[in-house]
């Protein structure tokens, strides 16, 4: 059986605790907060990477991602060859008032054109400001940090695997083709060189046979 007012003393204990430790307070804005590195500050574009195929926007449950585009035909590389189309972007805004930071676009973009970004000052006195375009957006890509280093025990991703192999590959076919030596020029027999074969002496007449006359 608890005994009565056990709880207001424990209660009491842990404030006693509280108030003989020293209190420390973050001097922000003057100094900044240590973030984790997966942070979710805000999300960055790297357009080169975009090719307009809109399943970010598809995907978004908020609807907060505005795309824009237009086709331009791309003449044939070759002579006779097809010409092909290609999606042109436009515009690309994300609306952080509306942004719930669930990261779904981030996850199901396949070519990594969104990227998390740890900034979080970005507050607007209008709520119209907080749609960033795509130049606002490219201007984070310079805030997001480097990825972390793979486990050691991971398996080698497919694409460095490839090119270590390629490498590896063109690196020993350069050492062979140094390794074999190249023929000796004065060992080859030259046709200007050859003495020339010696004349063929004339046909002597035949002796006639008997005695003479």
């Amino acid at each position: 059986m608890p005994i009565p007012g056990s709880g207001l003393a424990k209660g009491l204990a842990v404030t006693l605790r509280t108030m003989t430790k020293r209190s420390h307070t973050a001097q922000y804005p003057e100094v900044q907060p240590e973030l984790p590195p997966r942070s979710r500050g805000v999300i960055g574009l790297f357009e080169e990477n975009c090719t307009v195929c809109m399943l970010c926007a598809r995907e978004c449950p908020d609807w907060c991602i505005y795309i824009d585009s237009h086709k331009e035909t791309v003449p044939a590389a070759t002579p006779g060859g097809r010409e092909r189309s290609r999606n042109v972007l436009d515009r690309f805004a994300i609306d952080f008032s509306l942004c719930m930071y669930c990261g779904i676009c981030i996850e199901v973009c396949p070519f990594d054109a969104l990227f998390w970004s740890p900034e979080f000052e970005y507050a607007e006195t209008d709520i119209h400001e907080l749609t960033h375009e795509r130049d606002k957006l490219r201007e984070w890509m310079w805030t997001v940090p480097a990825p972390p280093a793979l486990d050691p025990a991971a398996e080698e991703p497919k694409e460095v695997a490839a090119a270590r192999k390629a490498v590896e590959k063109a690196e020993a076919a350069a050492a062979a083709a140094a390794a074999t030596p190249a023929p000796d020029a004065a060992a080859t027999p030259d046709a200007a060189a050859t003495p020339d074969a010696p004349p063929t002496p004339p046909a002597t007449p035949d002796t006639p046979t008997g005695g003479t006359a």
